[in-house]
Protein backbone atom coordinates (compact mmCIF):
# COMPACT_ATOMS: atom_id res chain seq x y z
CA UNK A 1 0.00 0.00 0.00
CA UNK A 2 1.50 3.26 -0.99
CA UNK A 3 1.77 5.99 1.97
CA UNK A 4 -1.04 8.49 0.45
CA UNK A 5 -1.13 11.74 1.36
CA UNK A 6 -3.97 13.47 2.91
CA UNK A 7 -6.27 14.95 0.00
CA UNK A 8 -5.60 18.70 0.31
CA UNK A 9 -2.99 20.92 -0.89
CA UNK A 10 -1.59 22.28 2.42
CA UNK A 11 1.14 20.31 3.86
CA UNK A 12 2.06 19.91 7.10
CA UNK A 13 5.19 21.52 6.50
CA UNK A 14 3.45 25.06 5.43
CA UNK A 15 4.17 24.32 1.91
CA UNK A 16 1.27 23.31 -1.07
CA UNK A 17 1.71 20.01 -2.53
CA UNK A 18 0.01 18.85 -5.77
CA UNK A 19 0.18 16.01 -8.36
CA UNK A 20 1.20 15.90 -12.02
CA UNK A 21 -0.27 13.60 -14.17
CA UNK A 22 2.51 12.47 -17.31
CA UNK A 23 -0.34 10.05 -19.25
CA UNK A 24 0.75 7.30 -20.96
CA UNK A 25 -1.90 4.48 -22.19
CA UNK A 26 -3.01 2.24 -25.11
CA UNK A 27 -6.84 3.11 -26.03
CA UNK A 28 -8.25 -0.33 -27.60
CA UNK A 29 -9.68 0.32 -31.61
CA UNK A 30 -13.28 -0.89 -31.13
CA UNK A 31 -14.53 0.50 -34.27
CA UNK A 32 -16.10 -1.24 -37.31
CA UNK A 33 -16.62 0.87 -39.97
CA UNK A 34 -13.87 3.71 -42.05
CA UNK A 35 -15.85 7.03 -43.05
CA UNK A 36 -13.46 8.57 -44.89
CA UNK A 37 -14.67 11.64 -46.71
CA UNK A 38 -13.18 14.36 -48.20
CA UNK A 39 -13.61 17.73 -46.11
CA UNK A 40 -12.72 20.27 -48.59
CA UNK A 41 -9.75 22.15 -49.86
CA UNK A 42 -6.79 24.01 -49.20
CA UNK A 43 -6.28 27.53 -50.89
CA UNK A 44 -3.52 25.54 -53.23
CA UNK A 45 -6.26 22.97 -54.11
CA UNK A 46 -4.86 20.28 -52.17
CA UNK A 47 -7.32 17.86 -50.81
CA UNK A 48 -8.31 17.12 -47.28
CA UNK A 49 -9.84 14.28 -45.70
CA UNK A 50 -10.47 12.92 -42.37
CA UNK A 51 -8.24 9.78 -42.75
CA UNK A 52 -6.59 10.68 -39.28
CA UNK A 53 -9.39 10.48 -37.82
CA UNK A 54 -9.59 6.84 -38.43
CA UNK A 55 -6.72 4.66 -37.12
CA UNK A 56 -6.30 1.02 -38.43
CA UNK A 57 -4.72 0.12 -34.90
CA UNK A 58 -4.98 0.85 -31.26
CA UNK A 59 -4.07 4.18 -30.30
CA UNK A 60 -1.06 5.01 -28.08
CA UNK A 61 -0.58 7.99 -26.25
CA UNK A 62 2.33 9.06 -25.19
CA UNK A 63 3.81 10.74 -22.22
CA UNK A 64 4.32 14.50 -22.41
CA UNK A 65 1.37 16.21 -21.80
CA UNK A 66 1.60 17.42 -18.13
CA UNK A 67 -1.61 17.91 -16.04
CA UNK A 68 -1.81 19.17 -12.96
CA UNK A 69 -4.07 18.14 -9.94
CA UNK A 70 -4.34 20.39 -7.30
CA UNK A 71 -6.40 19.42 -4.56
CA UNK A 72 -8.79 21.95 -3.03
CA UNK A 73 -7.32 23.38 0.53
CA UNK A 74 -10.86 21.74 1.77
CA UNK A 75 -11.20 18.13 0.16
CA UNK A 76 -14.61 18.59 -0.07
CA UNK A 77 -14.69 21.73 -2.52
CA UNK A 78 -12.73 19.70 -5.16
CA UNK A 79 -9.64 19.33 -7.36
CA UNK A 80 -8.39 21.95 -9.84
CA UNK A 81 -6.88 20.21 -13.08
CA UNK A 82 -4.29 22.63 -15.19
CA UNK A 83 -2.86 21.71 -18.70
CA UNK A 84 0.52 22.74 -19.12
CA UNK A 85 0.51 23.60 -22.06
CA UNK A 86 -1.99 25.89 -22.33
CA UNK A 87 -0.78 27.70 -18.96
CA UNK A 88 2.53 28.21 -20.38
CA UNK A 89 1.28 29.89 -23.33
CA UNK A 90 -0.46 32.49 -21.01
CA UNK A 91 2.66 33.13 -18.41
CA UNK A 92 3.10 36.99 -19.53
CA UNK A 93 -0.54 37.91 -20.23
CA UNK A 94 -2.80 35.84 -18.33
CA UNK A 95 -6.40 37.58 -19.49
CA UNK A 96 -9.11 34.49 -19.76
CA UNK A 97 -11.54 37.47 -21.17
CA UNK A 98 -8.60 38.85 -23.87
CA UNK A 99 -10.47 37.36 -26.37
CA UNK A 100 -13.88 38.13 -26.50
CA UNK A 101 -15.31 39.52 -29.64
CA UNK A 102 -14.84 43.07 -30.48
CA UNK A 103 -17.84 44.95 -31.89
CA UNK A 104 -17.13 45.50 -35.64
CA UNK A 105 -19.47 46.62 -38.48
CA UNK A 106 -20.71 43.73 -40.73
CA UNK A 107 -19.91 45.06 -43.63
CA UNK A 108 -15.95 44.73 -43.13
CA UNK A 109 -16.73 40.78 -43.30
CA UNK A 110 -20.08 40.11 -44.96
CA UNK A 111 -20.22 42.83 -47.67
CA UNK A 112 -23.92 41.54 -49.29
CA UNK A 113 -25.29 42.19 -45.74
CA UNK A 114 -23.97 45.82 -45.18
CA UNK A 115 -27.12 46.99 -43.74
CA UNK A 116 -27.10 44.49 -41.18
CA UNK A 117 -25.06 45.27 -37.94
CA UNK A 118 -23.06 42.35 -36.73
CA UNK A 119 -24.90 42.16 -33.77
CA UNK A 120 -27.87 41.65 -35.63
CA UNK A 121 -26.30 38.70 -37.44
CA UNK A 122 -25.75 37.14 -34.55
CA UNK A 123 -28.92 37.54 -33.10
CA UNK A 124 -30.97 36.01 -36.28
CA UNK A 125 -28.19 33.09 -36.09
CA UNK A 126 -29.18 32.16 -32.59
CA UNK A 127 -33.14 32.84 -32.84
CA UNK A 128 -34.27 32.33 -36.50
CA UNK A 129 -36.30 29.31 -37.45
CA UNK A 130 -35.50 29.92 -41.10
CA UNK A 131 -34.03 27.48 -42.71
CA UNK A 132 -33.40 29.71 -45.78
CA UNK A 133 -31.82 32.47 -43.87
CA UNK A 134 -29.66 30.48 -41.49
CA UNK A 135 -28.16 28.83 -44.56
CA UNK A 136 -27.33 32.63 -46.25
CA UNK A 137 -25.95 33.28 -42.59
CA UNK A 138 -23.85 30.14 -42.62
CA UNK A 139 -22.37 31.25 -45.64
CA UNK A 140 -21.35 34.32 -44.68
CA UNK A 141 -19.30 32.71 -41.58
CA UNK A 142 -16.93 30.74 -43.20
CA UNK A 143 -15.88 29.62 -47.04
CA UNK A 144 -17.58 26.24 -48.30
CA UNK A 145 -17.14 24.67 -51.49
CA UNK A 146 -20.11 24.37 -53.99
CA UNK A 147 -21.03 21.52 -56.42
CA UNK A 148 -21.07 23.25 -59.85
CA UNK A 149 -23.98 21.87 -60.92
CA UNK A 150 -26.61 21.91 -57.73
CA UNK A 151 -24.58 24.68 -55.49
CA UNK A 152 -24.75 22.29 -53.01
CA UNK A 153 -22.71 22.44 -50.18
CA UNK A 154 -19.69 19.84 -49.74
CA UNK A 155 -16.86 21.12 -48.21
CA UNK A 156 -14.98 23.86 -46.66
CA UNK A 157 -12.16 26.00 -48.03
CA UNK A 158 -9.15 25.29 -45.41
CA UNK A 159 -5.84 27.35 -44.59
CA UNK A 160 -2.87 27.20 -43.11
CA UNK A 161 -2.21 28.95 -39.23
CA UNK A 162 0.83 30.14 -37.77
CA UNK A 163 1.47 26.73 -36.21
CA UNK A 164 0.87 25.23 -39.91
CA UNK A 165 -2.10 23.41 -39.29
CA UNK A 166 -4.91 23.39 -41.53
CA UNK A 167 -8.17 25.11 -40.22
CA UNK A 168 -11.40 26.11 -41.71
CA UNK A 169 -11.22 29.80 -43.38
CA UNK A 170 -14.07 30.97 -41.07
CA UNK A 171 -14.95 34.77 -41.34
CA UNK A 172 -16.34 35.21 -38.05
CA UNK A 173 -16.22 32.72 -35.42
CA UNK A 174 -19.18 33.81 -32.92
CA UNK A 175 -21.42 33.71 -35.97
CA UNK A 176 -19.78 30.48 -36.89
CA UNK A 177 -21.03 29.11 -34.22
CA UNK A 178 -24.19 30.46 -33.62
CA UNK A 179 -25.53 29.34 -36.66
CA UNK A 180 -24.48 25.79 -36.65
CA UNK A 181 -26.12 24.90 -33.29
CA UNK A 182 -29.21 26.10 -34.69
CA UNK A 183 -31.41 22.85 -35.08
CA UNK A 184 -33.16 24.74 -37.88
CA UNK A 185 -29.76 25.18 -39.86
CA UNK A 186 -30.22 22.53 -42.75
CA UNK A 187 -28.37 19.35 -42.04
CA UNK A 188 -26.30 19.48 -44.74
CA UNK A 189 -24.66 22.90 -43.22
CA UNK A 190 -24.31 21.21 -40.19
CA UNK A 191 -22.91 18.23 -41.75
CA UNK A 192 -20.14 20.52 -43.48
CA UNK A 193 -19.47 22.92 -40.61
CA UNK A 194 -19.46 20.81 -37.11
CA UNK A 195 -20.53 17.18 -37.64
CA UNK A 196 -18.84 15.10 -40.04
CA UNK A 197 -15.26 13.39 -38.82
CA UNK A 198 -12.36 15.25 -38.78
CA UNK A 199 -14.00 19.29 -39.18
CA UNK A 200 -14.08 19.97 -35.79
CA UNK A 201 -10.54 18.08 -35.19
CA UNK A 202 -8.30 15.34 -35.53
CA UNK A 203 -9.46 13.49 -32.87
CA UNK A 204 -9.16 9.41 -33.32
CA UNK A 205 -12.43 7.57 -33.51
CA UNK A 206 -12.04 4.45 -31.52
CA UNK A 207 -15.64 2.94 -30.90
CA UNK A 208 -18.79 3.12 -33.30
CA UNK A 209 -22.16 2.12 -32.46
CA UNK A 210 -24.88 1.28 -35.18
CA UNK A 211 -28.39 0.22 -35.06
CA UNK A 212 -31.88 1.29 -36.94
CA UNK A 213 -31.56 5.55 -37.33
CA UNK A 214 -29.05 5.09 -34.38
CA UNK A 215 -25.34 5.77 -35.18
CA UNK A 216 -22.73 7.03 -32.74
CA UNK A 217 -19.05 7.91 -33.06
CA UNK A 218 -16.49 7.84 -29.70
CA UNK A 219 -14.04 9.42 -29.91
CA UNK A 220 -11.00 9.82 -27.81
CA UNK A 221 -9.84 13.38 -26.51
CA UNK A 222 -6.32 12.63 -26.04
CA UNK A 223 -4.92 15.26 -23.91
CA UNK A 224 -8.12 17.38 -22.13
CA UNK A 225 -8.41 18.59 -18.85
CA UNK A 226 -9.73 14.98 -17.56
CA UNK A 227 -6.02 13.36 -16.58
CA UNK A 228 -5.05 10.27 -18.72
CA UNK A 229 -7.96 11.74 -21.51
CA UNK A 230 -11.54 11.28 -22.28
CA UNK A 231 -13.79 9.94 -24.60
CA UNK A 232 -17.05 11.47 -26.27
CA UNK A 233 -19.80 9.25 -27.40
CA UNK A 234 -21.16 11.57 -30.44
CA UNK A 235 -24.45 11.31 -31.82
CA UNK A 236 -23.12 11.01 -35.88
CA UNK A 237 -23.17 13.15 -38.80
CA UNK A 238 -25.99 10.91 -40.46
CA UNK A 239 -28.20 11.02 -37.37
CA UNK A 240 -28.72 14.48 -36.17
CA UNK A 241 -29.70 14.57 -33.13
CA UNK A 242 -30.16 18.61 -32.40
CA UNK A 243 -33.27 18.29 -29.55
CA UNK A 244 -34.15 15.87 -27.67
CA UNK A 245 -37.08 15.34 -28.83
CA UNK A 246 -35.85 13.22 -32.04
CA UNK A 247 -33.63 11.47 -29.16
CA UNK A 248 -34.96 7.91 -29.59
CA UNK A 249 -34.43 5.24 -26.68
CA UNK A 250 -31.85 3.45 -29.39
CA UNK A 251 -30.04 6.70 -29.64
CA UNK A 252 -29.31 6.36 -25.83
CA UNK A 253 -28.87 2.76 -25.16
CA UNK A 254 -26.28 2.93 -28.18
CA UNK A 255 -24.48 6.26 -26.16
CA UNK A 256 -24.62 4.68 -22.54
CA UNK A 257 -23.45 0.44 -24.73
CA UNK A 258 -20.20 3.07 -25.87
CA UNK A 259 -19.65 4.08 -22.19
CA UNK A 260 -20.23 0.76 -20.46
CA UNK A 261 -17.84 -0.87 -23.44
CA UNK A 262 -15.05 1.58 -23.01
CA UNK A 263 -14.69 1.72 -19.61
CA UNK A 264 -14.99 -2.35 -19.09
CA UNK A 265 -12.81 -2.53 -22.07
CA UNK A 266 -10.35 -0.42 -20.72
CA UNK A 267 -10.31 -1.41 -17.14
CA UNK A 268 -9.20 -5.04 -18.59
CA UNK A 269 -6.75 -3.46 -19.99
CA UNK A 270 -5.04 -2.07 -17.00
CA UNK A 271 -5.79 -5.58 -15.29
CA UNK A 272 -4.43 -7.45 -17.96
CA UNK A 273 -7.78 -9.20 -18.74
CA UNK A 274 -8.45 -10.22 -21.87
CA UNK A 275 -10.81 -8.50 -24.32
CA UNK A 276 -12.07 -7.87 -27.34
CA UNK A 277 -9.93 -6.44 -29.72
CA UNK A 278 -11.95 -6.89 -32.63
CA UNK A 279 -12.81 -3.75 -34.57
CA UNK A 280 -16.11 -3.87 -33.45
CA UNK A 281 -18.75 -3.23 -30.93
CA UNK A 282 -19.12 -6.04 -28.42
CA UNK A 283 -22.18 -7.42 -28.03
CA UNK A 284 -24.93 -7.20 -24.74
CA UNK A 285 -23.59 -10.68 -23.54
CA UNK A 286 -20.00 -10.21 -24.55
CA UNK A 287 -20.53 -7.18 -22.51
CA UNK A 288 -21.70 -8.65 -19.31
CA UNK A 289 -19.34 -11.56 -19.02
CA UNK A 290 -16.56 -8.65 -19.88
CA UNK A 291 -17.87 -7.69 -16.59
CA UNK A 292 -18.33 -10.26 -14.51
CA UNK A 293 -14.99 -11.32 -15.16
CA UNK A 294 -13.66 -7.32 -13.55
CA UNK A 295 -15.52 -8.03 -10.78
CA UNK A 296 -13.82 -11.66 -10.10
CA UNK A 297 -10.40 -9.28 -11.09
CA UNK A 298 -11.50 -6.85 -8.44
CA UNK A 299 -12.34 -9.13 -5.32
CA UNK A 300 -9.12 -11.18 -6.34
CA UNK A 301 -7.14 -8.10 -5.83
CA UNK A 302 -8.21 -6.74 -2.89
CA UNK A 303 -7.80 -10.47 -0.74
CA UNK A 304 -4.75 -10.98 -2.37
CA UNK A 305 -3.38 -7.02 -1.51
CA UNK A 306 -3.59 -5.79 -5.28
CA UNK A 307 -4.12 -2.71 -5.96
CA UNK A 308 -5.83 -0.68 -9.31
CA UNK A 309 -4.34 1.84 -11.22
CA UNK A 310 -7.81 3.27 -12.02
CA UNK A 311 -10.79 2.50 -9.41
CA UNK A 312 -13.31 5.70 -10.20
CA UNK A 313 -15.22 6.40 -13.26
CA UNK A 314 -16.33 9.79 -14.65
CA UNK A 315 -19.78 10.14 -16.76
CA UNK A 316 -21.35 13.72 -17.70
CA UNK A 317 -23.14 15.23 -20.50
CA UNK A 318 -24.04 18.80 -21.41
CA UNK A 319 -27.03 19.59 -23.64
CA UNK A 320 -27.62 22.68 -25.11
CA UNK A 321 -25.92 25.42 -26.78
CA UNK A 322 -25.68 29.39 -26.69
CA UNK A 323 -23.59 32.08 -26.67
CA UNK A 324 -24.15 35.93 -25.66
CA UNK A 325 -23.57 38.42 -27.85
CA UNK A 326 -20.65 39.82 -25.55
CA UNK A 327 -18.89 36.20 -26.14
CA UNK A 328 -20.08 34.51 -22.93
CA UNK A 329 -20.86 30.88 -23.79
CA UNK A 330 -23.97 30.30 -21.66
CA UNK A 331 -23.73 25.97 -22.55
CA UNK A 332 -21.20 23.35 -21.92
CA UNK A 333 -20.63 22.38 -25.83
CA UNK A 334 -22.28 21.84 -28.97
CA UNK A 335 -26.05 20.78 -29.83
CA UNK A 336 -25.28 17.73 -30.95
CA UNK A 337 -26.61 15.32 -28.36
CA UNK A 338 -23.22 13.72 -26.54
CA UNK A 339 -21.79 12.14 -23.72
CA UNK A 340 -18.19 12.27 -22.12
CA UNK A 341 -16.75 9.36 -19.38
CA UNK A 342 -13.40 8.60 -18.48
CA UNK A 343 -11.48 6.66 -15.46
CA UNK A 344 -9.63 7.88 -12.93
CA UNK A 345 -6.55 7.07 -11.46
CA UNK A 346 -6.39 5.56 -7.99
CA UNK A 347 -3.41 7.53 -6.66
CA UNK A 348 -0.54 10.42 -8.16
CA UNK A 349 2.79 11.17 -6.93
CA UNK A 350 3.15 14.22 -4.92
CA UNK A 351 5.30 17.01 -6.12
CA UNK A 352 6.25 19.64 -3.50
CA UNK A 353 6.89 23.65 -3.68
CA UNK A 354 7.33 25.22 -7.11
CA UNK A 355 10.10 23.11 -8.61
CA UNK A 356 8.40 20.07 -9.85
CA UNK A 357 10.72 18.10 -7.05
CA UNK A 358 8.72 14.67 -6.65
CA UNK A 359 7.97 13.70 -3.07
CA UNK A 360 8.01 10.33 -1.10
CA UNK A 361 4.39 10.45 -1.30
CA UNK A 362 1.51 10.02 -3.72
CA UNK A 363 -2.53 10.83 -2.78
CA UNK A 364 -5.00 10.00 -3.88
CA UNK A 365 -6.93 11.40 -6.75
CA UNK A 366 -10.30 13.53 -6.66
CA UNK A 367 -13.73 11.59 -6.75
CA UNK A 368 -16.47 13.24 -6.08
CA UNK A 369 -18.41 10.50 -4.91
CA UNK A 370 -15.70 9.73 -2.11
CA UNK A 371 -17.64 12.84 -0.84
CA UNK A 372 -20.80 10.69 -0.51
CA UNK A 373 -18.73 7.65 0.86
CA UNK A 374 -17.35 9.90 3.66
CA UNK A 375 -20.55 11.26 4.58
CA UNK A 376 -22.32 7.69 4.66
CA UNK A 377 -19.65 6.52 7.34
CA UNK A 378 -20.29 9.11 9.71
CA UNK A 379 -24.04 8.46 8.87
CA UNK A 380 -23.79 4.88 9.96
CA UNK A 381 -21.48 5.55 12.81
CA UNK A 382 -23.89 8.31 14.66
CA UNK A 383 -27.25 6.65 13.51
CA UNK A 384 -26.44 3.12 12.94
CA UNK A 385 -28.37 3.41 9.83
CA UNK A 386 -27.36 2.54 6.43
CA UNK A 387 -27.77 6.05 4.86
CA UNK A 388 -29.05 5.14 1.26
CA UNK A 389 -31.78 2.85 2.41
CA UNK A 390 -33.00 5.24 5.00
CA UNK A 391 -32.51 7.85 2.37
CA UNK A 392 -35.04 5.73 0.23
CA UNK A 393 -37.50 5.08 3.04
CA UNK A 394 -37.29 9.14 3.54
CA UNK A 395 -38.58 9.66 -0.37
CA UNK A 396 -41.39 7.11 -0.12
CA UNK A 397 -42.56 8.42 3.37
CA UNK A 398 -42.45 12.21 1.82
CA UNK A 399 -44.64 14.73 3.71
CA UNK A 400 -45.39 18.71 2.29
CA UNK A 401 -43.07 21.30 3.27
CA UNK A 402 -46.11 23.66 3.86
CA UNK A 403 -48.24 20.44 5.87
CA UNK A 404 -51.54 20.44 3.67
CA UNK A 405 -52.17 17.38 2.99
CA UNK A 406 -55.29 17.68 -0.10
CA UNK A 407 -51.83 19.02 -2.61
CA UNK A 408 -49.20 16.31 -4.38
CA UNK A 409 -46.41 15.19 -1.84
CA UNK A 410 -44.99 12.25 -3.77
CA UNK A 411 -41.09 13.54 -4.85
CA UNK A 412 -41.43 10.53 -6.79
CA UNK A 413 -41.51 10.84 -10.89
CA UNK A 414 -40.71 7.47 -12.58
CA UNK A 415 -39.38 3.71 -10.77
CA UNK A 416 -39.13 0.39 -12.00
CA UNK A 417 -37.52 -2.51 -10.00
CA UNK A 418 -34.29 -1.26 -10.46
CA UNK A 419 -34.40 2.59 -9.90
CA UNK A 420 -35.89 5.68 -8.93
CA UNK A 421 -36.20 9.04 -11.06
CA UNK A 422 -36.98 12.06 -8.20
CA UNK A 423 -36.86 14.99 -7.19
CA UNK A 424 -34.56 15.94 -4.07
CA UNK A 425 -36.31 17.45 -1.09
CA UNK A 426 -33.21 20.10 -1.47
CA UNK A 427 -33.04 20.92 -5.06
CA UNK A 428 -29.78 22.71 -6.15
CA UNK A 429 -31.08 24.37 -9.33
CA UNK A 430 -34.35 25.29 -10.11
CA UNK A 431 -36.11 21.70 -11.78
CA UNK A 432 -32.94 19.15 -10.81
CA UNK A 433 -34.02 16.10 -10.91
CA UNK A 434 -32.22 13.27 -9.70
CA UNK A 435 -32.05 8.82 -10.68
CA UNK A 436 -30.82 6.66 -8.10
CA UNK A 437 -30.67 2.84 -8.06
CA UNK A 438 -32.77 1.16 -5.36
CA UNK A 439 -31.03 -2.03 -5.46
CA UNK A 440 -27.10 -2.16 -4.19
CA UNK A 441 -25.00 -1.18 -6.91
CA UNK A 442 -22.53 1.35 -6.46
CA UNK A 443 -20.79 1.95 -9.96
CA UNK A 444 -21.24 0.76 -13.37
CA UNK A 445 -19.01 -2.18 -13.31
CA UNK A 446 -21.55 -3.99 -10.52
CA UNK A 447 -24.26 -3.03 -12.23
CA UNK A 448 -25.68 -5.63 -13.94
CA UNK A 449 -27.67 -6.13 -17.63
CA UNK A 450 -31.07 -5.52 -15.67
CA UNK A 451 -30.01 -2.36 -14.21
CA UNK A 452 -27.80 -1.03 -17.40
CA UNK A 453 -31.37 -1.06 -18.85
CA UNK A 454 -33.19 0.74 -15.96
CA UNK A 455 -30.81 3.75 -15.66
CA UNK A 456 -30.61 4.27 -19.85
CA UNK A 457 -34.85 4.38 -19.68
CA UNK A 458 -34.74 6.79 -16.68
CA UNK A 459 -32.06 8.84 -18.35
CA UNK A 460 -34.24 9.21 -21.68
CA UNK A 461 -37.18 10.08 -19.51
CA UNK A 462 -35.64 12.13 -17.49
CA UNK A 463 -34.25 13.97 -20.66
CA UNK A 464 -37.30 14.51 -22.30
CA UNK A 465 -39.76 15.33 -19.43
CA UNK A 466 -37.21 18.84 -19.22
CA UNK A 467 -37.23 19.51 -22.55
CA UNK A 468 -40.85 19.47 -22.47
CA UNK A 469 -41.11 21.94 -19.78
CA UNK A 470 -38.91 24.05 -21.70
CA UNK A 471 -35.26 23.47 -20.20
CA UNK A 472 -33.03 24.37 -23.28
CA UNK A 473 -29.66 23.67 -21.25
CA UNK A 474 -28.73 21.38 -18.65
CA UNK A 475 -25.91 19.66 -17.11
CA UNK A 476 -25.88 16.10 -16.33
CA UNK A 477 -23.79 13.91 -14.41
CA UNK A 478 -22.68 10.20 -12.27
CA UNK A 479 -21.66 9.65 -8.82
CA UNK A 480 -20.41 6.98 -7.86
CA UNK A 481 -18.21 4.88 -5.66
CA UNK A 482 -14.94 3.92 -6.44
CA UNK A 483 -14.43 0.25 -8.36
CA UNK A 484 -13.12 -1.16 -5.51
CA UNK A 485 -14.30 -0.27 -2.65
CA UNK A 486 -16.15 -2.74 -0.50
CA UNK A 487 -19.23 -0.03 0.62
CA UNK A 488 -22.56 -2.54 0.10
CA UNK A 489 -24.83 0.87 0.58
CA UNK A 490 -23.38 3.43 -1.65
CA UNK A 491 -25.97 3.71 -4.70
CA UNK A 492 -25.34 4.93 -8.10
CA UNK A 493 -26.59 8.53 -8.36
CA UNK A 494 -27.45 10.29 -11.33
CA UNK A 495 -27.92 14.33 -11.14
CA UNK A 496 -29.83 16.26 -14.04
CA UNK A 497 -29.36 20.32 -13.44
CA UNK A 498 -31.37 22.62 -16.03
CA UNK A 499 -29.44 26.15 -16.48
CA UNK A 500 -32.87 28.28 -15.59
CA UNK A 501 -32.83 31.72 -17.81
CA UNK A 502 -32.96 33.99 -14.12
CA UNK A 503 -30.43 32.20 -12.40
CA UNK A 504 -27.41 32.43 -13.86
CA UNK A 505 -25.38 32.03 -11.21
CA UNK A 506 -23.80 33.96 -8.23
CA UNK A 507 -21.75 34.00 -4.87
CA UNK A 508 -25.30 32.40 -2.86
CA UNK A 509 -24.28 29.59 -6.05
CA UNK A 510 -20.69 29.36 -5.16
CA UNK A 511 -21.72 28.95 -1.26
CA UNK A 512 -23.71 26.63 -2.46
CA UNK A 513 -26.27 28.24 -1.26
CA UNK A 514 -29.20 27.11 -3.65
CA UNK A 515 -32.28 29.24 -4.35
CA UNK A 516 -35.30 28.10 -5.72
CA UNK A 517 -38.98 29.22 -6.25
CA UNK A 518 -41.31 26.52 -6.10
CA UNK A 519 -41.72 23.08 -3.34
CA UNK A 520 -40.30 20.17 -4.76
CA UNK A 521 -43.61 18.36 -4.48
CA UNK A 522 -45.19 20.69 -6.71
CA UNK A 523 -42.64 20.25 -9.43
CA UNK A 524 -42.59 16.50 -9.01
CA UNK A 525 -46.49 16.26 -9.86
CA UNK A 526 -45.46 18.48 -12.95
CA UNK A 527 -42.67 15.99 -13.78
CA UNK A 528 -45.28 13.27 -13.52
CA UNK A 529 -47.85 14.86 -15.62
CA UNK A 530 -45.69 15.26 -18.64
CA UNK A 531 -44.65 11.73 -17.92
CA UNK A 532 -47.57 10.90 -19.60
CA UNK A 533 -47.03 12.93 -22.81
CA UNK A 534 -43.68 10.93 -23.66
CA UNK A 535 -43.39 9.09 -26.27
CA UNK A 536 -39.88 6.96 -26.50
Amino acid sequence: MKDLFPGTCVAPSGEFVYGIHKPSFNAANLRENDYIVDLGRTSNQEPVNNAENFPESDVKVSPGEWIFEIPNAFPFMGATYILKSKADQTVDGCNPFSELPQMVDVESVIPDLQSQPRLALWYLASSSTDPKLLASLAERSCAFIHEENTNTVSGKIYQQNEAGQLRPDIFDHHLFQLVSNNPFLPDVYKRQMVLIPGVQGESPIVGEYLGGDTHIWEYLRENSYIPWGHYAANMAHDAVRYKISSLTSRDVSGLRHLYYQRIYVQLAGELGLSASTAKKALGEDELETLRLSLLSEIEHRHNSGGELPFNAVIWGQNYGFDLSVSGYRLGGSHQQIHQQFALVRTDIPVYVGGKNEKSSHSMPTYAQGDRIAQFTKEYEEKTGKLFFETYLRAIQNNKRLDGQTDKARDLTIYQDENVVVFVPKAQRSQGEIQILSKVHCGNIVEADTGLRHSLDRAILLTMKILENLGVELFNAFEISKRLDSLDKDQRLLYCFFPRHPQSPGGFSEFQQRWINNHYPEDFAKTCRDELGKIRE
